[in-house]
């Protein structure tokens, strides 16, 4: 990233005083403690709670990762393409490549049910602090008080689940400062309804992901049911007339994946030295390794577009993130901030247990950074990289785990996740052997070279056979392919598992041991001394910034807004809206070839459309991975826009916001209407979408 992320009048003296610089409109806010006070004071405009739970209960999460929303009471959900590109490369085949050609379901018989997909809808929310933390008695050792605080949480979770049959889920805030359950309405039966060509949804490919000007139509419609009928659902986003405007106060609703806005220097020090370039390591030769298959056919392309999406994506969002904490100036902020804490702990004896916090955090981190390797290929799975792999372990697992109380299980064995768990084992998704041989080969082999191919695992793994050799006997002699195995298997529990024999289960159960020597390190070395260091800072930054704090994001929904505003780059003024005439010639300037090349439907299309029409916009509203899919909101809770992506300089913003140029981008909710009604004559959707008959 050569751009500068800071203006110049932002210095670390604004940050040596008493309180925090809060710049712009920071906050990824808690629907239970909306920042009220802000809004009136900057805007003038305080929701009200029932604004506040009519927009809850119209936003959606995917489990599969990213953010929605209900845009009609009969069950449509709106979100982006790319979100639901995993179930639309689940739904396609070689004889339709829905991923390519698009799909549109003009009768909702015509609507295709999706594989393995959940969806959630966030009822209520609960804080259960006290109760957690009386479980866990102070002074206890780490092992003993991740053990006790676990079992508070089975015991919470599966006490609110059998009352109010709900997903109920024990959220920890402020890294352990607080925790909140969270219970949601679960959907699974969800069918595709439209999704756009991937080329007009991912327009200027690679080069221009992060960037800014975009001509993205990034929209993908769905529909839940419940039996067999469109659910009917109370709240749902209405359609703006008129779209959103320049200055305008919008709102974002969704569920930002993971920040790390609060992590001590010690933290950040270990993502920037360790942490993050191991991950590019693995990113980088999983980038490779999907590139060269899928460019040995179309086909093979085909197969691997989704995966090989998500890994380039992840992949420039961590560089831009480690690019970021490279920064000095950024780094120095940080630097500041703990400075801060550090005083007033010093200062104050009320604050006197965190004395130590930070030295505890740095201890934890140090223990991460020499069992990171380790815990990725083996826990993590990153040496196995199959799916056949997955199922073996849940299965080896699941045999190990349900006898036991539900309090004394790993976490995604309790009753409360294991409706998920099971979606996931029992998917109908196509399998191809060839795409899992190729990944399989080369995680055997980062696997060898990673612990030294004499380490005594590694020959247990290979079995004395190269890694190609190996990867080929496992792939070829596993049946769990077949759903109905998987369901046996795991409805006979131990006793079929250790029968079965099978390849892939034996390889699980090979590892097993070490993964779970691991795993309890990490938990009771790592993040129980990080969750009760933290809870202690937190109640320190409580403190000293009541009112104007919130926790860092964790896949749940929150609450962001900010004004519809463009930014100056490199002495131009940018500004906040394209139209959908600026993707025509985005094209033309690059003659129309890979990634600018534009779907020939748009290319027919082009004298029916308004090429003025708003396509797509930035706004400075707070956003991190996870909001893809969100929707964009006024006042009035009326769409305005659907968030698909941030330029390259809010991929700063996990670590620390900032204004200056970093911005969310959207799709305008004009230029879905323009180019669902004159480039795929969709009335009857814009009729559902607006309430009224499509013009």
């Amino acid at each position: 990233m050569t751009k500068q992320l800071f203006a110049a009048g932002v210095c670390l003296a604004m940050l040596l005083g008493t309180g925090v610089a809060v710049l712009g409109d920071e906050g990824m806010w808690l629907f239970n403690a909306p920042p009220k006070e802000l809004l009136k004071k900057r805007y003038g405009f305080v929701p009200s709670d029932a604004w506040l739970e009519h927009v809850q209960k119209a936003s959606v999460r995917f489990n599969s990762g990213g953010s929605g929303s209900f845009v009609s009471p009969d069950g449509l959900v709106m979100t982006n393409h790319h979100v639901a590109a995993d179930a639309i490369q689940k739904l396609s085949t070689k004889e339709n490549d829905y991923l390519r050609d698009g799909f549109f379901a003009k009768t909702r018989e015509q609507e295709l049910k999706c594989v393995d997909l959940e969806l959630n809808v966030l009822m209520s929310i609960e804080d259960v602090t006290e109760r957690v933390n009386a479980a866990v008695k102070p002074g206890l050792p780490p092992e003993e008080a991740a053990k006790a605080r676990r079992a508070i949480i089975a015991t919470i979770e599966k006490e609110s689940k059998d009352k109010t049959g709900l997903r109920s889920n024990v959220i920890p805030l402020f890294a352990g400062g607080q925790y909140h359950l969270y219970r949601f309405k679960q959907y699974t039966d969800v069918r595709l309804v439209f999704a756009p060509e991937q080329q007009i949804a991912f327009f200027g490919g690679d080069a221009d992901n992060f960037a800014y000007p975009r001509y993205d139509l990034d929209v993908t419609f769905l529909r839940v049911y419940e039996n067999g009928k469109p659910a009917k659902i109370e709240h749902y986003l209405k359609w703006s007339a008129n779209g959103a405007q320049e200055g305008e106060l919008v709102f974002v609703s969704g569920h930002p994946g993971r920040t790390n806005r609060q992590n001590t220097v010690a933290e950040l020090e270990y993502l920037r030295d360790t942490g993050y370039p191991f991950l590019l390591q693995r990113l980088n030769r999983l980038e490779v390794m999907l590139s060269v298959y899928s460019g040995q056919s179309q086909e093979n392309a085909r197969r691997a577009k989704d995966e090989l999406f998500g890994v380039a994506n992840s992949r420039k969002a961590r560089i831009g993130g480690l690019q970021g904490l490279l920064d000095p100036q950024l780094f120095g902020r940080k630097v500041a901030e703990e400075r801060r804490l550090r005083e007033a702990i010093a200062k104050e004896p009320k604050f006197k247990e965190a004395a130590d916090a930070f030295d505890r955090i740095a201890a934890a981190e140090k223990k991460r950074a020499e069992i990171i390797k380790d815990l990725t290929l083996l826990e993590n799975g990153a040496g196995f990289n199959s799916i056949y792999f997955s199922f073996a372990r849940t299965l080896l697992r699941a045999a190990d785990e349900l006898p036991k109380d539900n309090a004394e299980r790993l976490p995604e064995f309790r009753d409360s996740g294991l409706d998920s768990l099971k979606l996931a084992l029992f998917t109908e998704e196509a399998i191809y052997n060839d795409l899992e041989q190729v990944k399989l080969t080369d995680s055997l082999i980062f696997l060898a070279i990673t612990r030294g191919v004499n380490d005594k695992l590694v020959q247990a793994v290979l079995q004395g056979k190269s890694p190609q050799a190996r990867a080929f006997e496992l792939i070829n002699g596993t049946k769990l392919k077949d759903v109905a195995v998987r369901k046996a298997l795991f409805e006979g529990g131990k006793k079929a598992v250790d029968e079965a024999k099978d390849p892939f289960i034996e390889l699980a159960r090979v590892v097993d041991a070490e993964s779970r020597r691991l795993r309890k390190i990490f938990e009771s070395e790592v993040d129980e001394v990080k969750k009760q260091a933290y809870a202690q800072l937190a109640k320190v930054r409580y403190a000293l910034d009541a009112g104007t704090t919130y926790p860092d994001a964790t896949f749940t929904l929150r609450l962001a807004f900010g004004p519809v505003k463009g930014y100056e780059e490199d002495g131009k003024q940018i500004p906040a809206f394209t139209d959908i005439g600026g993707l025509y010639r985005r094209g033309q300037e690059n003659d129309f070839k890979p990634p600018f090349d534009i779907p020939e439907r748009w290319l027919k299309r082009k004298d029916k459309l308004n090429l003025k029409t708003p396509f797509n916009f930035v706004a400075a509203i707070d956003i991190i991975g996870g909001n893809s899919g969100s929707p964009v909101i006024n006042k009035n809770a009326e769409v305005v826009g659907l968030i698909f992506d941030g330029n390259i300089q809010s991929l700063v913003w996990d670590f620390i916001y900032d204004d200056t140029q970093a911005r969310s981008v959207s799709v305008d909710s004009r230029g879905i209407i323009e180019a669902l009604r004159n480039v795929y004559d969709a009335h009857d959707l814009i009729a559902e979408l607006t309430g009224g008959r499509a013009k």
